[in-house]
């Protein structure tokens, strides 16, 4: 079963995907059975390159994969790794530490290359917080629950949460996952999962209440909703995405919120002036790849220069939907100055209308990044339109 759904993975299935239809065909595995399947596919997925080379070969089967996995990284002996991966004979392993970035965190090359141009020094820093597992971290609904309030109710649901350190907003749960799609909590709209970092970028925009305040990008909404709670249910909050589907989701996200003020629009908007426009662009989404055990190794490295003609495309547009005095955002979840700092400097060359609002960080750009402050990795740049 396990070397079935791991030779999937290997050839390009999404792990998440095969290990559901994996467990859909085995429902009469036990919780522990499950998490076991669970934690071998998604290891064995993440660490295959690393594996390899204990391993001396490329070539390995899920089977030799699995086995170098328990011996190296889990430390069981070499007999009892091939026996519970199925081989009749343990292979040899090379022992010791990969020398190179990719091999080391189980990268593609041209991952680690571009990693190192991006960090420096800090690379390996970077690519090893990249091989564990991010927190779940909660938003709260501040139109119906106070964080501390909603940390009362989630304890008394059997959740443990501590509060964020970098978002007034958040709450990281403490333990085991918990089904928290199951909770009463969720359902009646007290909180949403966001990354803290992905909180943060939607804090930037600094909405009011009785403002009109566009995202532009609103996906399924996650930001569009921290600006409705900002907002107060009070103002205008205008949400645009060319996915329809995204925005029928955003909408009931909106009901169970108790947000009533968001308006779609199902087509591109011309013609209006908002106090605040959010463009969290379409990107190679190189920080959330923790996320995943195997997104790493579905990437092409052409969508590095794909992406940004249309991140400056965006920009343009919001350009002429910002009034005089207002603020625009531009974020991103991605590690490449190509479609951050240049994207944002090609901006302001072309748009001396605006000015950059400096932020912390390097050359007043808001960065995150899960070796620096734990979450997944984000970059903004915060502008505002020169009034008059």
């Amino acid at each position: 079963m396990v070397t079935g759904a791991l030779s999937q993975v290997l050839s390009g299935n999404p792990a998440e995907r095969v290990l559901d239809r994996t467990l859909r065909a085995h429902r009469l595995l036990s919780r522990e059975q499950r998490q076991v399947l669970a934690e071998a596919v998604f290891n064995v997925a993440l660490w295959r390159r690393r594996l390899a080379f204990h391993l001396g070969t490329s070539e390995a089967s899920g089977s030799e994969l699995l086995c170098a996995f328990l011996a190296q990284l889990v430390g069981l002996s070499s007999d009892v790794a091939a026996r519970l991966s199925g081989l009749a004979t343990p292979p040899e392993l090379v022992s010791g530490e990969p020398s190179s970035l990719a091999l080391r965190y189980s990268l593609p090359d041209w991952l680690a290359e571009h990693f190192t141009r991006e960090w420096g020094d800090a690379a390996g820093d970077f690519c090893a917080h990249l091989n564990v597992p991010g927190p779940i971290t909660l938003r709260a609904n501040l139109l119906k629950t106070r964080r501390e309030d909603l940390q009362t109710r989630l304890r008394a649901e059997g959740v443990e949460t501590r509060p964020g350190a970098l978002s007034p907003l958040a709450l990281q749960v403490v333990g085991p996952k918990p089904n928290l799609y199951g909770l009463d909590s969720l359902r009646e709209g007290l909180f949403e999962v966001q990354d803290e970092g992905s909180q943060g970028i939607g804090l930037l925009v600094e909405a009011r209440p009785g403002e009109t305040v566009l995202d532009l990008c609103a996906g399924a909404g996650g930001k569009t909703l921290l600006l409705g709670a900002a907002m107060e249910n009070r103002g205008r909050l205008l949400a645009y995405d060319p996915d329809a589907g995204r925005l029928d989701r955003l909408l009931q996200r909106s009901s169970r919120a108790g947000l009533s003020i968001v308006q779609v629009l199902r087509s591109p908007p011309e013609g209006l002036l908002a106090d605040r426009v959010l463009v969290d662009a379409p990107c190679s989404e190189l920080g959330s790849l923790r996320r995943g055990p195997d997104l790493r190794f579905r990437l092409e490295p052409g969508a590095l220069s794909a992406l940004p003609p249309v991140q400056r495309d965006l920009l343009a547009r919001a350009r002429r939907l910002v009034r005089p005095g207002g603020r625009l955002v531009y974020a991103t979840c991605t590690v490449n100055r190509a479609e951050n700092e240049d994207v944002v400097h090609d901006f302001l060359q072309g748009a001396p209308e605006f000015q950059l609002v400096p932020a912390e960080g390097s050359e007043g750009f808001w960065v995150r990044a899960p070796h620096l402050q734990g979450t997944d990795g984000f970059f903004a740049a915060v502008f505002e339109r020169r009034a008059g």
